[in-house]
């Protein structure tokens, strides 16, 4: 299924008993922090906080903090279903019918697929209310002060949205925000990203202004895609619209010329200036560090529009697992069959919580020729943000790529370090403090397949210590009879 905005998804949480409503008052500074980590590090509920101190507007967090939650963000019942729906896409994409049923089917697909793109209405929700100038106050809403060493209050699940100054192309992510005064904000846009990219394009053409909007709380799937790692020419509202099944609904701002999800709880209209800095930071990161102050864009609230009773979610991220980990889990499913396109000999791949998404990447592959493993890992080094994957493991076809116990087991006993690890250099996250220099450093490629003649070894490989199924099968049907 889909919803049509996100009090549709909470409520459907609400019937699963997955929200927790809080009426005791609480602060938004560190205390909603404190109980968002505990519950989604124990798998807990959706929290509801009803009660903000200072504030009319609640406040929801950890709303896709377990496999579960996030899958039904999604509209399917497993992660894993997603692979198979993205499967199911490109395959009416890339494979052309020979009969003519065939093609009328594909017709029919495509048609589908053509009444999902973003359809733009002229009145919505996040504009009931209406504040420009100076009634529009950023304190208005409740952002929070998440870790203590934090630099301020930040606006942690925003979907940021601005346009190639080139192209007119449309792009959303998700950036956080930190909040300087009722009228100016941080807007941390990494170097890698494709805001950052909007944001130089407009330097070198000496833009005295870029216009931005900042959609709060719209539908789950929207909410999410802004963290996709989309090529930059791929509109994340129209992927959501494919993954929803159903169109997007947009609505022109009122003082930007931009445009946002209509059923938003709230959104926040302005620009930045292109070479305007301001330092931004600390900010307890999803590294599970601090990321540090530096300089980012300043963006300048125009106008803050919202519904009459909005509610304001946030993310809290910080040591892993954190909620991002379960959103990035959903990118993986969706990123799998996109992968297997380029490199059909992938398998499977797994990006674990521990590894904070891009640090450590783990890759079953069925190698067929010399060589074989060092192509894939340069593949996926080339590939988009893949760029910035710190640690490469490849495994053969047979392993389980989700269970970390047999990769430890099999790194372990398969490398010869000398011959089986490849260290190389490139760029790396912005957030990564582990590399000497800012934004570029080393990397790390693992082959931990067996070794055969293939790879010019004269050793016999040993197998592995497997029970013959026969046995299997014999124990199997006599294992009540074991008192068991």
């Amino acid at each position: 299924m889909s919803y049509k905005d996100l009090r549709e998804f909470i409520s459907f949480l609400d019937s699963k008993n997955q929200v927790q409503y809080i009426d005791a008052r609480v602060s938004r500074d560190l205390e909603i922090s404190e109980v968002t980590d505990r519950a989604v590090k124990s798998g807990g509920p959706v929290l509801y906080f009803r009660n903000v101190e200072g504030f009319t507007v609640p406040v929801v967090t950890n709303l896709f903090g377990t496999h579960q939650r996030m899958a039904w963000a999604l509209g399917v019942e497993n992660t894993d279903d997603l692979t198979q729906k993205v499967r199911d896409i490109l395959g009416i994409l890339k494979t052309p019918p020979e009969s003519m049923l065939g093609k009328l089917k594909t017709l029919k697909d495509m048609a589908s697929l053509a009444r999902t793109q973003p359809k733009r209405i002229s009145s919505a929700p996040c504009q009931e209310i209406i504040k420009t100038g100076q009634d529009a106050d950023l304190n208005y809403l409740p952002h929070l002060t998440c870790w203590p060493m934090d630099g301020g209050r930040y606006i942690t699940l925003p979907l940021v949205i601005s346009k190639d100054p080139s192209s007119g192309k449309r792009n959303v992510g998700t950036y956080r925000m930190q909040i300087y005064d009722s009228h100016t904000a941080g807007m941390h846009w990494q170097s890698h990203k494709v805001g950052a990219s909007h944001y130089r394009s407009g330097e070198l053409q000496k833009l005295p202004k870029m216009e931005v909007a900042i959609a709060l709380g719209s539908d789950p799937v929207t909410m999410w895609t802004g963290a996709l790692p989309l090529p930059p020419d791929m509109d994340e509202i129209a992927v959501s619209g494919v993954l929803r099944n159903s169109p997007v609904e947009m609505v022109k701002c009122k003082t930007v010329d931009l445009e946002v999800p209509a059923h938003s709880e709230a959104v926040l209209e302005g620009y930045v200036i292109p070479g305007e800095l301001k330092e931004e930071g600390p900010f307890g990161d999803h590294t599970g560090y601090y990321s540090l102050e530096d300089d980012y864009p300043v963006f300048h609230l125009t106008a803050l529009t919202h519904r009459r009773q909005p509610i304001y979610p946030a993310t809290v991220v910080g040591r892993p697992p954190s909620e991002d980990f379960f959103m990035g889990k959903a990118v993986e499913r969706l990123m799998l069959p996109a992968l297997q396109l380029t490199l059909p000999e992938v398998v499977d791949i797994n990006m674990p919580a521990e590894g904070v998404f891009h640090n450590l990447v783990i890759v079953s592959m069925k190698k067929e020729y010399p060589g074989h493993t060092r192509k894939v890992m340069n593949a996926i080094w080339g590939l988009g943000l893949m760029m910035l994957a710190k640690g490469i493991i490849i495994v053969d076809d047979t392993v389980n790529v989700q269970n970390l116990s047999e990769v430890a087991w099999r790194v372990t006993s398969n490398i010869n370090p000398d011959t089986d690890i490849v260290i190389t250099e490139g760029p790396v996250d912005d957030l990564d403090h582990a590399s000497p220099t800012p934004k570029y450093g080393s990397k790390l490629g693992i082959d931990a397949t067996k070794k055969t003649a293939l790879d010019g070894r004269k050793r016999v490989w040993p197998p592995d210590v497997v029970m013959s199924e026969e046995i299997k099968l014999l124990v199997t049907d006599r294992w009540s009879e074991y008192g068991f």
